[in-house]
């Protein structure tokens, strides 16, 4: 049966729930997901000194082909949005810079570093977000950047993460796009403090003098992540969900929820329309732990859906930016980067063809035997005819056809480098 013929009958079958086909792809294709930089080398960056990964952080497996250079990068992700349907952005973190073989320093860096990058993406057409890189540096060697007790060294990070707010908006204004500059530390202590309060305190005083200048939301919106541990910091992480929903609010700043960064049990689609009672925005980072924040690539389970669900059922589409957070070395990255965005957009598709008000007008009754049937009916309906069409009108390959792609890609360019 032609892709044509399938999605003529799965629209046939949504509308007898009073689903618009039409508009839920109309809708789609409007929403975009910001993809990260560091899932294609490893959380590498492009410095010329630093320290280990460390923060917690552990990129495992041994692919061959990761990208070295920013230009193999940038392939390397041209060929990944041509697998994914839709027009969406790149997530950059700032030891991504180009330095031109010099050493610079983090408190230094500045827009010309990025400026090859403001260019790809114009050309593309991409959205860029940003981050300061609080990490992989030997001022944070011993676990601490912003709330360390030594002034010179959170005077060093704060200044980082003023130049990354200036980058972040000179990206808003060149591409036209709002930028969203997200600030993650990797502060906490591997055993029990003796005074939690401290750290705290010295953060939001270093946070303050950060967001001092203002910005216009035009061009940058600033966010604030929060994490339950790390390695090496599983007693006690100072930037906790408890710390930064009270410096969000207060502050006016975009709350990261990062689905990753919670208890294994706990996901982060209920706690999306709790923030949002006090919130206009947020951000959210797409991961998926495996017993602990192991950014594993995202699968279509049911975690995905229920944020995807959120999102869509609350009408929460212009006010959450959708990035995605892992990385994966044991698989092919430009593979990683496809499954994982293709994912987020299928979930937000499913949503996007529930027949919520149905759902919610039985839920307001009492009816509650309908809400219950219909919930688990919808779960078989044919979302997939109508994902597959909606690949084929945006020009990407359909059903597992990418993978084609990828093997040849593999081929003919990642397995000639050493």
């Amino acid at each position: 049966m032609s892709i044509e013929k399938s999605f003529s009958l799965a629209q046939e079958r949504y509308s007898r729930l009073g689903v618009d086909v039409g508009g839920a792809l109309k809708a789609l294709s409007q929403i975009p997901i910001s993809l990260h930089c560091w899932q294609g080398d490893d959380v590498g960056g492009f410095e010329n000194f630093g320290g280990t990964l460390g923060g917690g952080l552990v990129a495992t497996g041994n692919h061959p082909g990761k990208a070295r250079t920013p230009d193999e990068l940038r392939a390397d992700l041209e060929m990944a949005y041509s697998l994914i349907p839709g027009k969406h952005r790149l997530n950059l973190h700032a030891f991504y810079g180009e330095f031109g073989g010099k050493k610079v320093d983090r408190d230094e860096i500045a827009p010309e570093h990025f400026k090859n990058w403001i260019s790809w993406a114009k050309k593309n057409g991409l959205g860029l977000d940003f981050n300061p890189t609080c990490f992989s540096h030997p001022k944070a060697a011993d676990g601490f950047t912003l709330s360390h007790r030594d002034k010179s060294i959170r005077k060093f990070w704060i200044e980082h993460c003023i130049r990354s707010r200036e980058i972040g908006a000179a990206m808003g204004k060149a591409i036209g796009k709002t930028c969203v500059t997200n600030v993650w530390i990797p502060d906490g202590m591997k055993d029990t403090p003796a005074d939690r309060q401290a750290p705290r305190a010295r953060l939001a005083e270093s946070l303050d003098a950060i967001f001092k200048k203002p910005i216009t939301p035009r061009l940058n919106l600033d966010a604030v992540e929060p994490k339950l541990f790390g390695i090496g910091s599983e007693s006690y992480v100072v930037g906790s969900h408890e710390f930064y929903l009270g410096y969000a609010i207060t502050r006016k700043k975009l709350l990261t929820l990062d689905a990753g960064h919670y208890h294994p049990t706990e996901g982060i689609a209920d706690k999306i329309s709790s923030v949002m009672q006090y919130l206009p925005e947020i951000l959210l980072h797409v991961s998926r732990g495996v017993r602990w924040d192991s950014d594993h690539v995202v699968i279509l389970n049911d975690d995905l859906l229920a944020i995807a669900r959120e999102i869509v059922a609350n009408g929460y589409q212009k006010r959450i930016h959708i990035g995605l957070d892992y990385f994966d070395a044991s698989i092919n990255r430009v593979a990683a980067w496809a499954i994982g965005t293709r994912n987020m957009l299928r979930a937000l598709l499913i949503a996007l063809l529930e027949p919520t008000d149905i759902l919610r007008g039985a839920e307001a009754t009492g009816d509650f035997t309908t809400r219950l049937a219909l919930q688990e009916e919808i779960k078989t309906l044919p979302f997939g005819a109508v994902w597959d069409y909606y690949c084929e009108k945006k020009g990407v390959p359909v059903g597992e056809k990418w993978l084609a792609e990828v093997k040849r890609y593999e081929k003919g360019v990642l397995s000639k480098r050493t």
